[in-house]
């Protein structure tokens, strides 16, 4: 009989190695529409009513049921002889479309563009180099062009970082006080929404999103919300054109997908255009100082190392290349994943 500690150890290895399995019923279950569906139904439906309302065979779709319920992402209970499902309080709020806290959009960026990109991790291992041109073609340079190949993998994005914020912005956006601060330029924020919730919370403050010409004008066509006098856009690189005056410069998930040196010059860049009182908000995912805790952070590195020449970095790590740049008064705030910084010049 085997003994506690080898159960333990195998049931690891069991959700270790099946976890791409796992992900994809996740992903196909969204995908399919059984979480919408069941959210949107006033009663539990039978696997025969669900396949019939979603167009797919029945006995592929029992299956997938089946395989959600052991995964507690929904829920049965039997009657009259029949097996009838619904949504558990975890699908509810994250995986229904029509949930405010849905992850939809970001899981399907998972599936879509991440998960099968995976394939080529031992080659960006054994090379130390991203596999952007193995896996679209050597066209495509980098990730941003990657992201932007088409307005449908654009509008994808913005909608899974719009996702992103729904768990995570609330939480970065309060960790400072930065009422002080009056226009914001947000450096690589074409998705736009830093700027939703920024004026949310600070509504006399006013936000310049300074982003790809490109990607203004896709950021432009997918919200139509942000047609509002405190959010503008402005076309250009901010590696190579002059950046917009403000008081605050921020730079949400953007140090992370370079290498050292152009965070270096970038954020020098930044210190030179800031006023006295000036300052700069980076936003990122962060790893603990010893490296070897936080497997949120370590997903986003091995995601960084596929598909760019960045990677995490620990808070002292930003902080160093924070001071570097020329910065002072460096607070730093670290949540369950993300990370903010705020130097001031």
């Amino acid at each position: 009989m085997a003994s506690t500690e080898d159960s333990e150890l195998f049931n690891t290895l069991f959700r270790y190695q099946n976890g791409f399995v796992i992900s994809k019923v996740m992903f196909t279950a969204a995908e399919l529409g059984v979480f919408d569906l069941l959210s949107e139904s006033e009663e539990p439906l039978t696997s025969v009513a669900i396949a019939e309302r979603l167009g797919t065979r029945h006995i592929g779709m029992q299956r997938l049921l089946e395989a959600c319920v052991a995964l507690k992402l929904l829920r049965i209970e039997s009657r009259d002889n029949k097996d009838f499902y619904g949504n558990t309080a975890l699908a509810n709020l994250y995986l229904a479309k029509s949930s405010p806290k849905s992850q939809y959009s970001y899981m399907k960026l998972d599936s879509e563009f991440f998960y099968p990109s995976f394939q080529y991790l031992a080659d960006a291992i054994r090379e130390g180099k991203n596999q952007i041109s193995s896996i679209h073609d050597s066209s495509t340079k980098d990730f941003v062009q990657s992201m932007y190949r088409s307005e449908e993998k654009a509008e994808l994005y913005f909608n899974a970082m719009k996702n992103f914020w729904t768990l995570y912005g609330r939480e970065m956006i309060s960790m400072f006080d930065l009422s002080h601060f009056h226009h914001i330029c947000d450096l690589g924020g074409g998705s736009g929404i830093f700027a939703e919730e920024h004026i949310l919370s600070y509504p006399d403050s006013s936000v310049t999103i300074f982003d790809l010409p490109d990607v203004v004008e896709k950021a432009k066509n997918n919200f139509v919300a942000l047609e509002d006098s405190r959010i503008s856009f402005q076309g250009g690189d901010f590696f190579k054109d002059p950046v917009p005056e403000a008081d605050l410069y921020v730079l949400s998930q953007i140090l992370h997908l370079w290498e050292d040196e152009k965070c270096m010059q970038l954020l020098t860049k930044l210190y030179k255009a800031c006023k006295p009182g000036g300052g700069v908000l980076v936003v990122e995912p962060v790893l603990g100082e010893e490296r070897v805790k936080s497997f949120g952070a370590h997903n986003i590195s091995l995601k960084l190392l596929v598909h760019t020449d960045g990677k995490t970095r620990t808070s002292s790590e930003h902080k160093a290349l924070l001071t570097a740049a020329g910065f002072k008064e460096i607070q730093a705030k670290i949540g369950s994943v993300y990370g903010a910084l705020l130097g001031r010049k």
